[in-house]
């Protein structure tokens, strides 16, 4: 019998012994837990979807005691913005998604009142096209840190995360299965992950190397980063 299933957010276990280190990521951890030895009171943090940036921006927001916002949850062009003058540390998430003038307001009422602010983006500010040159001038000048794609271990364990937060124990031979078909990127693992979880339950059957290779199958070539989480 096939059985329906509803999609609900999985909590992702997000404390430090949770955050899986590698070659690609050890330098922005480092920086994260070097804070607040910065040479500067602001800080970027870049990387791909799902690799972890999130994750290190909750582990900074509890080192500073900082407030965690999105860059969409800033308040429109002209607004003042969320927590303007009210002191501390701010991370702003999706920071490339915020509107220009609340972002530029927003850094400048956490540094004029002696907070430090983590910038967190899917690129290098020095990728991104900035109308405000206050704003891109700021931004460009910060020391960033960047989170490069995963190798062969990191991206085993990452996939082996995505099963475990989804409460999912799955054999080893599973998880080579999956290093040599999917994408080599964060995104395809949470994707593919989160796809066999659905289709386990539907199926009410365990994750297996033939369910997976049926799944990828059944994809026709399409790429699984079209499911990509951040």
């Amino acid at each position: 019998m096939i059985q329906l299933t509803i999609d609900l957010p999985v909590p992702a276990a997000v404390g430090r012994a949770d955050f899986l280190v590698s070659e690609c990521n050890a330098a922005a951890l480092g920086w994260i837990e070097r804070w607040p030895d910065w040479p500067a009171r602001a800080l970027v943090l870049h990387g791909p979807a799902g690799s972890g940036k999130s994750h290190l921006a909750q582990l900074w927001r509890e080192r500073a005691a900082a407030r965690l916002i999105s860059g969409t949850a800033l308040t429109a062009e002209g607004s003042p913005p969320p927590f303007a003058g009210a002191g501390g540390n701010v991370a702003i998430d999706d920071a490339e998604r915020a509107p220009e003038t609340a972002l530029l307001h927003l850094y400048n009422a956490a540094i004029e009142s002696g907070g430090n602010v983590l910038i967190v983006s899917a690129r290098s500010p020095a990728s991104w096209a900035i109308a405000l040159p206050d704003l891109a001038s700021r931004l460009r000048a910060l020391p960033a840190a960047g989170i490069a794609a995963p190798d062969d271990a990191l991206l085993a364990a990452v996939l082996v995360k995505h099963f475990a937060d989804r409460q999912l124990r799955v054999a080893p031979g599973l998880i080579a299965y999956l290093l040599r078909r999917i994408e080599r990127s964060f995104a395809a693992a949470a994707a593919i992950a989160a796809q066999l979880d659905k289709l386990g339950l539907r199926e009410r059957g365990p994750i297996t190397v033939p369910l997976a290779r049926r799944l990828l199958d059944d994809r026709d070539g399409q790429a699984l980063s079209d499911f990509a989480v951040t």
